[in-house]
This record gives C-alpha cells, structure tokens and sequence, in this order.
C-alpha cells in the first residue's frame, strides 16, 4: 500500500466544521508517517472527479472529512475497487459514522483511528446498497420523509435545520398514505399503501433516527421498514420512538428483509445517504463487502 493518503474534504460541512476537522486528522495521519493530499473540488461533481483520479492513481485510502453527503460521494469513488476508505465525520448528521462505531466530530480521534488502522491493515469489509450505478451506504428514503426533504429543498427561507421542521410542519397537514408497488427479492410485486418506505443497509438516518433499527451493514440484506397509513395524531405518537429504535413495536410498522427492492410509486422522489437520487421506480440491490472501512 503506498504511503500517500488521499483527504477528500468538503470545508462548508457542519457549518465551516468541515474544513477544521481537516487539519487536525491530516496531522495524526503525518505524525503517523503518511503523506497527505488533500482534495477540495469546485462542486461536487469535480470534487469526484478528483477523488476517482487519486483512485485511479493508486492512493493509499480516500479519507472523506465532512458529514454524510461527503461520505457518500466518496462510496462513488471506492465502492467496488479495494481502496480503502477512511471517514472524519463532522457534519451535521453523520449516520454513516455513527453506525460504523467511528468517532463523531472529534476529527484527531478519527484520524489516529484510520493511522492506525493502516499502520496494522486492518478494514472492515461493509455492504453498500446499489441503485443502477449509484452506491448508498445508509439508507433509501421515500414517502413522508422524501416529500419533507423535497419541501425543505425548494424553501429559501428560513435556513438551516428550521427550514426542515417548518416543511414537516407542511407536510403532516397535508398528510395523506401513498400507493405503493413493492417487491421483495423474486416474490411476486403488491400494491400497498404507506405513509413512508425505507430501505436500510444501515439503521439510521437524519442525524440518529433508527428507522431500520436492526439493520446491520455486514449482513448481505437490507432491512425495510413500511410505516403504513395513519393519522397526523398516530405518525407524531410514532416519530419520537424512531430516535429509541423502538417503533417496530407499533402495530403500523413492519419491517422486511430483503437483499433486492423495487419500489414504485407517483410523485415520490427516493433520497439515498441524505441525497436526491430521483423519482420512483427505483430497483435497491444490496452488494456485500463493496467497501473497505478503515476502523
């Protein structure tokens, strides 16, 4: 393995935390005797375009530093190749660290993590979820959720994380249940009605909400929880047992298990890793040991 390592850094993560996450994780990387090249792109997509080069060229690993949205550009680059992938979380949610058990805004701590992880060769070998040539490593929105994200993507004001409980506050009066086509690995298609469909390779997303509790990102399946048609008074009983993991115990909820979904329905856009991936159909594929984790 060469001893230059790749730190693929997005500055404005975390409100500017991004950009100093960087610097004391390239440090413990040094003091533990690797070279550092740090990539920065224009936007996000030269910022891959980057990342696939020091790919291409051979780098030691790709450090993603930024919070979830950075690590999922980063899976485009090494999902499938063998290169390894390092993650400083410091954004604002980071469920991708959180649920591979890695150091969450404390960057010095994430660095020496990955140092010594290379130093004794040792990764973890993580499922990846695959949509066409789209890799996700947390979880596949859709429904209640997506239309929020949807909502709180097109407002220009207010800023921040209060844009978004602004756009639930929308989205809960108009709440109504979506008409589904699911299906399961081979068995055969259904229609179903649900107020939202999520597809996890791993348990949480939105900064720490389990919505597929169980699932685990090195078991070759995708754990899916339906939260099925329900009132305003019964989804806003559900939502607050979602941060506990404890709402597939409502009898609205079900959870399924899978290693292929397809789902499809009007009007929905899926969100992947936090991120607009586009509208239903989408055909969700897991891919075992697609990533090496540096941990």
């Amino acid at each position: 393995m060469t001893s230059e390592i790749t730190l693929f850094v997005n500055p404005r993560a975390g409100r500017g935390r991004g950009a100093q996450a960087a610097r004391p994780a390239a440090q413990a990387l040094r003091d533990a005797g690797y070279a550092v090249h740090t990539v920065v792109g224009e936007d996000a997509a030269d910022a891959l375009d980057r990342a696939k080069k020091a790919v291409d060229g051979g780098t030691g690993a790709l450090v993603a530093v930024g919070g979830d949205g950075m690590v999922s550009l980063a899976l485009q680059a090494v999902a499938g190749t063998g290169t390894p992938l390092g993650v400083v979380a410091a954004g604002t949610g980071n469920d991708f660290a959180r649920v591979a058990g890695l150091p969450v805004r404390a960057p010095a701590a994430a660095g020496a993590v990955i140092a010594e992880a290379l130093r004794a060769g040792r990764t973890r070998d993580l499922d990846l979820g695959r949509l066409g040539d789209r890799w996700f490593g947390t979880v596949l929105a859709s429904g209640f959720d997506s239309r929020v994200n949807d909502r709180g993507n097109r407002m220009k004001w207010p800023t921040g994380r209060f844009k978004y409980d602004l756009a639930m506050l929308a989205e809960l009066a108009a709440l109504r249940p979506i008409r589904y086509r699911v299906q399961f690995d081979d068995a055969p298609e259904r229609e179903i009605e649900a107020t939202l469909i999520a597809v996890g390779n791993g348990s949480s997303y939105g900064g720490g909400m389990r919505i597929c509790a169980d699932a685990v990102m090195d078991d070759g399946l995708f754990d899916v929880c339906v939260v099925g048609p329900c009132s305003r008074t019964t989804l806003l009983r559900v939502f607050p047992r979602v941060y506990r993991g404890t709402h597939p115990a409502h009898p609205v909820v079900t959870v399924h298990r899978a290693a292929r979904v397809r789902l499809a329905a009007e009007g929905v856009t899926g969100y992947a890793d936090g991120e607009p991936v586009g509208p239903l159909p989408l055909v969700a594929e897991t891919v075992p040991a697609a990533v090496r984790l540096l941990s």
